[in-house]
This record gives structure tokens, C-alpha cells and sequence, in this order.
């Protein structure tokens, strides 16, 4: 395990902008930096980085959060795994120790499966090289297809055993879990019953996601079966949608050249990486797909698909081009010479030839489609039009209106139109594919929004004021207001908020969070959802380590506004003035430093809680801390009907004590059904019970009455 030394070094050594940039491309937007999102699949940029809080979010999906949380998500790893990623990106030693056999077992099933994956990819790697069956079959085809031993070690190929169960013997006795060889589509079973390796006597090859962990594997008869290629089903951590293979081996390449190229299968890829075109992957064979797209998109703009020059080439060049052109893909597409594919191309020719015939014979996907509808439909009026039709579909797809009208007025001309027309129709087609994304969007933010709202309400919850667990489920209306609450703690938790008394009567300075524990503990409420009163309990637990990290941030401005300071005085000495003016300059320039390291502090302080919670060890700390740093609006309007224009940092003072206020208003409100309803259930001869009942009712009546006051409702008395 990680100790907590390495482990806060790791997350302070993360630059949020980095760790993102190894996965989207960012561009500039002020302050910020904003990308697509890596999380869903989008055509406009919603992802928004912002490295001055280190911490990402895509205003679409709701996802992201620290560089520990970004990794979480986008590899589908838990705590430690990202904190031993991060701390390998920046060279950040952590000596762990192994792990024991029951600590194995207690690991994530999802886990299991990437170890089990990585533990078959070796053995079946090691069976090419150091079984004679493997050698004499496996290693013998790869030879002859021309693979080299360089490309067998980097995309690690393998053999399965030819044998009924070789693979799953071997995995039982490594101590693997025989089912979680099946989930993953190791083994199968027969009709019969029986247990069967299904991928034996087929060379491997394995498929990796961006992070080199062994998702799936396809495996290719040798013996002239009935299936020439047997695939990885689809598990927890393989969807086939969403992977591309070579991605791993080429994402470096592929920013580097700022290019990549697409072929079909898996030979493809690895004949081009052997003549040098290092940046190509392959979608094995499946339609691509939008995940898929948006994974490229992560690397690079820029795509070329690569294609046998017969009609059935010709024909796949064709799918998908829309997809790609509504995801502002720069696409090209390359015909290669008839009877060949990539990897036969790649085997006769050097990569200089190559990439000259690359050069030469790459043309643009529109131009491309236009050109071979055109001649396909030529002499058939009826064919014409629905060739020029489909390319119009093509170009409504491209989101960039001044591409768009580049293309408009190439088609105009190859396909011998009036651009004019060509232009109507495509905006008039335009319109129709952004309401339909505009309908799939509400539709997706509705579904979203209910799954949330039933995940938090169904959570088991303590009494609101004793704080005991029951086994009633929270009341759903107490939600919004203690989700405000901590929400303002999570934002701005050890911020400076007013002045309090300790257990020695001493004045003392409060911050947000001990404000609110302060005024909760009078009347000994609690909150009735168990991930708030956990997060709130870790915030109250950080004052200590905010003042030592304070005074660190505190140094560090001294040494930066003492350089501000010199060069200031600097350049109100090259001026021509009095000395009078000099000393007015002087002081003015000491005034606006001031007042801009109080504001650098007071930041700091406003943004330390969100930014170290986002990065905590406990899931739900982690989430909900995410959830209410990237909240940027208030969750109802009844917390926020002032001060609209002013930033809600300064507005502290207003916001929290009514929010406390609202809040046990709800609880009172709650506690006065809770006792209507009991009076409601009581017998007709328990007048004592009944009477007690009533003057607890009046009571806390008239305790409405006074916190109504107290936030500003009208309040109407009842006639005496």
C-alpha cells in the first residue's frame, strides 16, 4: 500500500492539464482550457480544465474532478492503481509490498479480470516461443506472414495450446478463478457441461486498452475451421464499441504526427507499424462506432482510412464517413492498389515507398464521395439525385460552418450543381440533425437526473436529530437543504467566517465548517445522508493540516510578490517624476499588492477544501466533494434570491445561516406531521397522550413562526 507521505506528494505533483492532455486535446478558452469529453461521446466541447483549482468537468455528463479522479474514470481503475499511475507519469518512486493471497481475493471483480487477462496474455506469449507446438504452428505463421520478432514482443502475440482445457488447467493451478476466466471468454462450456479453452490451437492476439491493460483477445484458426476469428465477448472491462486495436502501441505516435491512420484487422496494423507507419490502428473488423471516434479524438483530428482498392474497399471507405465528419474529424481516405490490403502493401513496399504513395494518392473523404457517386450514378438522372442527396447529408454533418462552406462549393462543382441549392439543403438538414441531438440530450439529462435523484433518496439514513441509523430511507425532502449545506462546506469549508468562543470562554476565529457544527450541535441535528455526514466529519478533520499548508502558500507569496515588488519599483524609477510623484507611486503600488495577496489568500482558502477532497482515498468523500466543486449552480432558486451579481464567496455570511435556517425549518416541519400523525393514531380515551401531543404541536408552531422571521417569509398569525 501507498503511505500517506508518497501519497499526498503524488497528488501534489499531478497537474491536472497534463493529465488530461495524455487523453483529450485541449485548447485555450481564457482562464481555462476545454476539450470533448473523454467520458461520453459529444460533437462540441463541454469538458472544461481548470489547472488554478487542478480539477476538470464536463458540464454535459457531470463527470471529473482531481487528476486522481480523472484517472479513476477514464481507466476504470480504483484509488490506489491511479495514485501508482500519476506517481509513474512523474517519476515518483513507491515502494509497496505484495499483496497476499486473501488481500488478492478481496480485490475488485473487475480487477480479476484485467489480472486474469494479463496472466493469459504471458502465458500465451511464452507458449510461441518456449512450447515446440508453438513454435512449429504459432511462430512458424507469424514468420511466414512476415512479422518480425521486434513486432511479436510489442503487440505481445501468442498461441493457445491446442489442447481441451491446456489454459484453464494452467489458471487453476495459479490459483485463478475458473468463473472469472469464463466472464472474460477465457474458457466456455459445452453443451455437455464440460469446460473448454476457447481460443486453442488459433494464434493470439491480444487487445490492449490506452493504458496497456489486457481488456480482450482475438484468436485466428490455423486449421481452416468454420470461424476464422474467434473474439473476446463483451465484460466489465471490454466493450468492443469503445476499443480500437493498436491504440496502445500507436497513441504516442499518432500526437506526435498529429495523424492516424485506420485499417481494418489486426495484421493490418502490425504490417504498417513493421514499415514504419507506426500510428495505425484498426477496428477489427466492426462498423466503427461513436466511442470509437471519440477515442481517437483524444490523440488527433486528423484520420486516414485505408482500404483495397476493389468495390468492397470502396464501399467500407464509405460507412461512417458522417459520424466522422459530425465529430470534427479531418478525414482523407486511401485506396490501395486492386488485390491489395494494408499489410500485403506494407510487405512489398519500403516505408519511403509507402509513405509516398501515401502522399500522392490520400484524397478528402468529401471530395472522394462525391466523385464516386457521381460516376456511379452517371446517365441515370433518378441516381444522380440521390447521390447528391447523400452528399449533402455528409456536409450537414460538419459542425464548422466555414469548412462547410468550402465543401459546398467543391461539391457545387464536381457534382455540377447550383451552389445555392446545395447550401439551402444543407442547412436546412443541419437543423434537422441539431434538434434531434438537442431532443437526445433533454431526453439523457432527464433519465440522468431521475436515476440520481432515486440513488440519493434510496439511501439509509439516521434520524435527523439524533443522528441514529434507522431502517426507513431518508426523507426526501430534507435532501435539497442539507445538500446545500454541505455543498457550501465542500466549497469554502476552512474559509474565515466569524468570530466564536472556546471551552474557555476565550474569543476564538471560526471557519464555514466549524460554523455549521457549531450552530448543528445546539440543537444536535445531524445530517440524514450517510455520505454528507462522513464528508462533513473529514473536513472538520482538516483545519490542522489547512494551517500547516497555509503557512507553506503563505512563504511561497512572500518570495513572489517581493519579485512583483521590485520589479514594480523598477519601473516607477525608468519614469521621469517628482519625488513626490515617485513615493504616491510607490505607496500605490504597495496598496494594489496588498490587496492582491489578500485575495490570492483569501482564494486559497476558499478553494482548499474541494481541492484536497477530491483527491480522498473514500469513494463517497471523493464523489460528493467532485459533485459540489463543479456545482456552479445553486441547486434552487430559494437559497439564492439576492445577490445575483455577486460572487458567492463574498455572500458567505448571507447564504450558510439561512441555509442552516431553511433547513431546520424542514426538520420542525417534519417533526410537527410526525406528531399530527400521532395524534391521528391515538386512541379516543388517551386524552393525556393527546393533550402533551397538542403542546409540542403549538410549540414547535410557534418555532416556525420565529425561523419564518428569521429568513424574511411573511407570516400570518392565527385570529385569538
Amino acid at each position: 500500500m501507498i503511505d500517506r507521505a508518497t501519497a499526498d506528494r503524488i497528488k501534489d505533483a499531478a497537474d491536472i492539464v497534463e493529465v488530461v492532455s495524455d487523453y483529450v486535446h485541449l485548447t485555450r478558452r481564457g482562464s481555462n482550457f476545454m476539450g470533448l469529453c473523454p467520458f461520453h461521446n459529444e460533437r462540441t466541447p463541454s469538458f472544461s480544465v481548470n489547472r488554478r483549482k487542478n480539477m476538470c468537468y464536463c458540464f454535459s455528463c457531470h463527470k471529473g474532478g482531481s487528476p486522481v479522479n480523472f484517472i479513476m474514470e477514464k481507466e476504470g481503475i480504483n484509488y490506489h492503481d491511479a495514485l501508482l499511475h500519476l506517481a509513474k507519469k512523474y517519476g515518483i518512486t513507491v515502494e509497496e509490498r505484495e499483496l497476499t493471497d486473501e488481500e488478492r481475493q478481496l480485490q475488485s471483480r473487475r480487477e480479476g479480470m484485467l489480472v486474469v487477462n494479463e496472466w493469459a496474455m504471458e502465458k500465451m506469449e511464452n507458449n510461441l516461443t518456449a512450447t515446440d507446438e508453438g513454435r512449429d504452428i504459432g511462430l512458424q505463421y507469424f514468420l511466414q506472414r512476415g512479422i518480425t520478432n521486434e513486432a511479436i514482443r510489442k503487440f505481445h502475440l501468442g498461441y493457445a495450446i491446442d489442447r481441451q482445457t491446456a489454459l484453464s488447467d494452467e489458471a487453476k493451478a495459479a490459483g485463478h478463478d475458473l468463473e472469472i476466466l469464463k466472464e472474460v471468454g477465457l474458457v466456455g462450456i459445452s453443451g455437455n457441461g464440460n469446460m473448454y479453452d476457447r481460443f486453442r490451437g488459433r494464434v493470439i492476439f491480444p487487445i490492449q486498452n490506452t493504458a496497456g491493460k489486457v481488456v480482450a483477445f482475438g484468436g485466428r484458426d490455423l486449421k481452416g475451421g468454420p470461424a476464422k476469428y474467434v473474439n473476446s465477448p463483451e465484460s466489465d472491462i471490454y466493450k468492443k464499441n469503445r476499443e480500437l486495436y493498436g491504440i496502445y502501441q500507436a497513441k504516442n505516435e499518432i500526437v506526435k504526427q498529429d495523424k492516424c491512420f485506420l485499417v481494418e484487422g489486426y495484421m493490418d496494423v502490425i504490417g504498417m507499424w513493421q514499415a514504419g507507419m507506426k500510428n495505425a490502428i484498426a477496428s477489427s473488423g466492426t462498423a466503427l462506432t461513436d466511442g470509437q471516434i471519440a477515442l481517437i479524438h483524444r490523440f488527433t483530428e486528423n484520420i486516414t482510412l485505408l482500404y483495397d482498392g476493389d468495390a468492397a474497399g470502396i464501399k467500407a471507405a464509405l460507412r461512417g464517413i458522417d459520424m466522422l465528419l459530425s465529430h470534427k474529424m479531418r478525414v482523407k481516405v486511401l485506396l490501395l492498389p486492386d488485390g491489395h490490403d494494408p499489410d500485403s502493401f506494407a510487405r512489398i513496399n519500403t516505408p519511403e515507398q509507402f509513405r509516398k504513395y501515401v502522399d500522392e494518392h490520400e484524397t478528402d473523404i468529401i471530395r472522394f464521395k462525391a466523385q464516386v457517386l457521381m460516376n456511379d450514378a452517371a446517365g441515370d438522372p433518378l441516381k444522380r439525385s440521390e447521390a447528391i442527396r447523400s452528399v449533402v447529408e455528409s456536409l450537414a454533418c460538419i459542425p464548422d460552418p466555414i469548412t462547410a462552406n468550402v465543401y459546398i462549393q467543391e461539391c457545387s462543382r464536381l457534382m455540377d450543381v447550383d451552389e445555392s441549392i446545395i447550401a439551402t439543403e444543407t442547412r436546412r438538414m443541419r437543423a434537422q440533425i441539431l434538434e434531434k441531438r438537442r431532443m437526445e440530450r433533454k431526453y439523457e439529462q432527464e433519465r440522468d437526473k431521475l436515476a440520481t435523484d432515486i440513488k440519493e433518496h434510496s439511501s439509509v439514513a439516521p434520524d435527523h436529530r439524533t443522528g441514529q441509523q434507522s431502517g426507513n430511507t431518508g426523507s426526501p425532502s430534507l435532501m435539497p437543504y442539507e445538500k446545500q449545506l454541505i455543498r457550501y462546506c465542500v466549497r469554502y469549508g476552512m474559509m474565515d467566517f466569524c468570530e466564536g468562543m472556546d471551552e474557555s470562554g476565550n474569543a476564538v476565529r471560526l471557519n464555514v465548517a466549524e460554523y455549521v457544527y457549531v450552530d448543528l450541535e445546539l440543537e444536535n441535528i445531524r445530517f440524514s445522508v450517510p455520505a454528507f455526514e462522513k464528508t462533513f466529519s473529514v473536513i472538520l478533520g482538516l483545519k490542522e493540516q489547512y494551517e500547516q499548508d497555509l503557512l507553506k502558500f503563505k512563504a511561497t507569496q512572500d518570495v513572489l510578490f517581493q519579485q512583483k515588488r521590485e520589479e514594480g519599483i523598477k519601473a516607477i524609477s525608468m519614469k521621469e517624476m517628482e519625488l513626490s510623484m515617485i513615493a504616491l507611486e510607490e505607496e500605490r503600488l504597495d496598496e494594489s499588492l496588498k490587496a492582491e495577496r489578500l485575495e490570492e489568500e483569501k482564494m486559497f482558502s476558499a478553494e482548499y477544501t474541494s481541492r484536497t477532497l477530491a483527491s480522498h482515498e473514500d469513494d463517497d468523500v471523493r464523489i460528493l466533494a467532485n459533485q459540489c466543486a463543479n456545482d456552479v449552480q445553486p441547486l434552487s432558486r430559494r437559497f439564492d434570491k439576492i445577490g445575483n451579481n455577486i460572487p458567492e464567496h463574498d455572500r458567505l455570511f448571507d447564504l450558510i445561516p439561512r441555509a442552516i435556517t431553511e433547513w431546520k425549518q424542514e426538520i420542525t416541519k417534519l417533526e410537527i406531521n410526525r406528531l399530527m400523525e400521532l395524534i391521528r393514531n391515538a386512541g379516543s380515551g388517551d386524552t393525556e397522550l393527546t393533550a402533551e401531543t397538542m403542546r409540542q404541536i403549538a410549540s414547535l408552531q410557534e418555532t416556525m413562526r420565529d425561523i419564518a422571521k428569521s429568513i424574511g417569509e411573511r407570516v400570518i398569525s392565527p385570529r385569538r
